[in-house]
């Protein structure tokens, strides 16, 4: 028996469905075998590098951090550094930067992308209960997701990393405490200062809460960001369906003393 020949295209169409249940396939894989993208950032319960309780024997350090310490007699006065050798950024608890927006993948729907960076740097100086000075800058080129290829569009569309590197903030205004916060104390405070992001420098007032546990200073902050307010343009891909036009920068910061 002579095999019959399919034409050219009805091949083509086999061809196409064939890519569609394949792309189906992957996207409910990745939407459905992914982890949960990283919880908001909010205060922990003990900060990496403070200590806890070991019975008997005293207590010993939590992590390998350098702030297991207690604050001397001139209180929190002087220079305070980000300290990158506390916690682990494999599972969030060192310090960061990073965005949180939501997208929408083709054959996968809606998700929330969430990237950090760890390598972020920056000081603040406390006189008495007053922040008087804060400069920080995270280097955007390592900012990693879940997702490889959205990490690899940074480069050259929105943020733009290869044209952008880095991210800065520099207080403007300082920060009134109203008295030095207890040990383990969740402080409400506002900083007003220069965001510059893409180039693009704004004013903004960003809300935060930090706390003081055994020598180490941990601050954690969100900010709503508008793309169009930093020249960023939505990132467009044959893999990206939509992304909202505004997203949130979020962080987490400790610092020990200088």
């Amino acid at each position: 028996m002579i095999p019959r020949k399919r034409s050219p295209l009805l091949l083509a169409v086999i061809g196409l469905v064939a890519l569609g249940v394949l792309a189906g396939a992957g996207g409910l894989a990745y939407l459905f075998l992914r982890g949960a993208p990283p919880a908001a950032v909010g205060l922990p319960s003990t900060t990496p590098g403070a200590t806890q309780p070991a019975g008997s024997g005293g207590t010993v350090p939590i992590g390998t951090g350098a702030g297991a310490g207690t604050i001397g007699p001139d209180g929190l006065d002087g220079t305070w550094t980000v300290d990158q050798t506390i916690g682990s950024f494999s599972d969030f608890s060192s310090s960061f930067v990073g965005y949180r927006v939501q997208e929408e993948l083709a054959s996968v729907g809606a998700t929330e992308a969430v990237g950090r960076t760890p390598d972020v740097s920056g000081s603040l100086t406390v006189d008495g209960t007053t922040i008087t000075a804060a400069d920080f800058t995270a280097d955007l080129t390592t900012l990693v997701s879940d997702e490889s290829r959205r990490d690899g569009q940074l480069r050259n569309q929105a943020l733009e990393t290869s044209q952008f590197p880095t991210a800065t903030f520099t207080l403007t205004k300082p920060v009134e405490l109203g008295s030095i916060p207890a040990e383990g104390q969740a402080v409400d405070v506002t900083a007003t200062g220069d965001l510059t992001l893409h180039g693009v420098t704004r004013s903004v007032e960003i809300p935060m809460q930090a706390k003081l546990e055994n020598g180490v200073v941990t601050v954690v902050g969100t900010l709503p960001i508008v793309f169009a307010d930093y020249d960023i343009a939505k990132p467009t891909s044959f893999v990206v369906l939509s992304v909202d036009d505004n997203g949130v920068m979020e962080f987490q910061l400790h610092f020990t003393k200088a």
